[in-house]
C-alpha cells in the first residue's frame, strides 16, 4: 500500500504542478513523467492481477479496479486474458500477450495492416486496440462478458471491471465539461498514450523483442518452464524503481505470486539454478537508449514463424519496408 500511496500522491502532485505552471516548457516534461506514473500504476495493479499485491482477494479487487480504471483498463477483463498470457508463455498459439504470427494468418492480412503493425510508433499504441478486439487470429473483447476469453462463472467479474470503465470515461466526460477538452487532453489524454507506450514497448521487449533467437513452442515441446525461459529481463536503468522492477521479468513469470519488491532477490537467487538458461540483462546507461536499438531491430526481422514444427524461430518477410534478408 505504500507504493500505491507514493505513486498516487506523484500523479496528482505531477499535475498540479503542470496546471499551475501551464506552460510550453513545463508540458512535455510533465507528459513524459505522468505518462511514466500512469505505467507505475499499471504494474501495481499487475500485482493486483496476480495475487501478489495482498493474500486478501477483496483488497486486491479493490486496489486493483481503483489503478487500472485510473487508466483506462479494465481490471477483471485484463487480469483474466494476463491469466492465459502467464498459463501459456512462450507457446505459439495459446499465448495471449505479443504472441508470434503464424506464416498463414500473416499471409493473410493486408499490405497496410502488415506495415503498421511493424513500423514504430504504431504497434507501440496497440493496446487500446488489443482491448477490444486482441490480436490478429483470435477474437473476443477484454469488455464482452461472452467474449472466448471468459467462461461463464466470470461474467459478473467482467460486467463489474467494464462498468468500472465506463465510470471513468464519464468522469473523464465531466472534466472535459469543467475544464475544457484542450486542458484535460493535457493533463490526461497524452499521459494515458504515453503510457499505452510504455506497456506495448515493455510487454513486446521482454516477450517479443529478441537480442538472441529465442525458441516458441508447440505440442510436447512446450512446458511451463521452457515458456517461461523465453521471456527476458531488461534493464531500464533509473526507471527501474519508478516502474516497480518490471524489468526483472524472467523470474516473475516462473514464479508470478512474488510481489515486486522481491523480484531482483529472488532472481539473485534464480540464477545459480538456472545458469545458461538465464541471459543477463544488458545494463543500462542512465536512459536505456540501447532498447530502442533492439525495438527497431525486431521490427526488422521478427515478422512471423513457420506453421509447423514444435520448435520454431521468428522468420523475416523480405518484402516488408525495413526488411533486409530472409531469415
Amino acid at each position: 500500500m505504500s507504493y500505491v500511496v507514493r505513486d498516487v500522491v506523484v500523479v496528482l502532485g505531477l499535475a498540479a504542478v503542470a496546471a499551475y505552471f501551464n506552460n510550453w516548457v513545463v508540458w512535455p516534461l510533465y507528459w513524459f513523467a505522468q505518462g511514466t506514473m500512469f505505467w507505475a500504476l499499471f504494474v501495481l495493479g499487475h500485482d493486483c492481477g496476480h495475487g501478489s499485491f495482498s493474500n486478501n482477494p477483496s483488497l486486491n479487487s479493490v486496489v486493483g479496479h481503483l489503478l487500472h480504471s485510473s487508466i483506462l483498463v479494465p481490471y477483471h477483463g485484463w487480469r483474466i486474458s494476463h491469466r492465459t498470457h502467464h498459463q501459456n508463455h512462450g507457446h505459439v498459439e495459446n499465448d495471449e500477450s505479443w504472441h508470434p504470427l503464424s506464416e498463414k494468418i500473416y499471409r493473410s492480412l493486408d499490405k497496410a495492416t502488415k506495415t503498421l503493425r511493424f513500423t514504430l510508433p504504431f504497434p507501440m499504441l496497440a493496446y487500446p486496440v488489443y482491448l477490444w478486439n486482441r490480436s490478429p487470429g483470435k477474437k473476443g473483447s477484454h469488455f464482452d462478458p461472452s467474449s472466448d476469453l471468459f467462461v461463464p462463472s466470470e461474467r459478473n467479474d467482467i460486467i463489474t471491471s467494464t462498468a468500472c470503465w465506463v465510470a471513468m470515461v464519464a468522469l473523464l466526460g465531466c472534466l472535459s465539461v469543467v475544464m475544457g477538452p484542450l486542458q484535460l487532453l493535457k493533463l490526461y489524454g497524452i499521459p494515458y498514450l504515453l503510457f499505452v507506450m510504455w506497456l506495448d514497448v515493455v510487454t513486446y521487449l521482454h516477450h517479443h523483442g529478441h537480442d538472441d533467437k529465442l525458441p516458441w513452442y508447440r505440442g510436447e515441446e512446450w512446458s511451463y518452464l521452457r515458456g517461461g525461459l523465453t521471456t527476458l529481463d531488461r534493464d531500464y536503468g533509473w526507471i527501474n524503481n519508478i516502474h516497480h522492477d518490471i524489468g526483472t521479468h524472467v523470474i516473475h513469470h516462473l514464479f508470478p505470486q512474488i510481489p515486486h519488491y522481491h523480484l531482483i532477490e529472488a532472481t539473485e537467487a534464480a540464477k545459480p539454478v538456472l545458469g545458461k538458461y538465464y541471459r543477463e540483462p544488458k545494463k543500462s546507461l542512465p536512459l536505456p537508449l540501447h532498447l530502442l536499438g533492439v525495438l527497431v531491430k525486431s521490427m526488422r526481422k521478427d515478422h512471423y514463424v513457420s506453421d509447423s514444427g514444435d520448435i520454431v524461430y521468428y522468420q523475416t518477410d523480405p518484402n516488408l519496408s525495413g526488411s533486409k534478408q530472409q531469415n
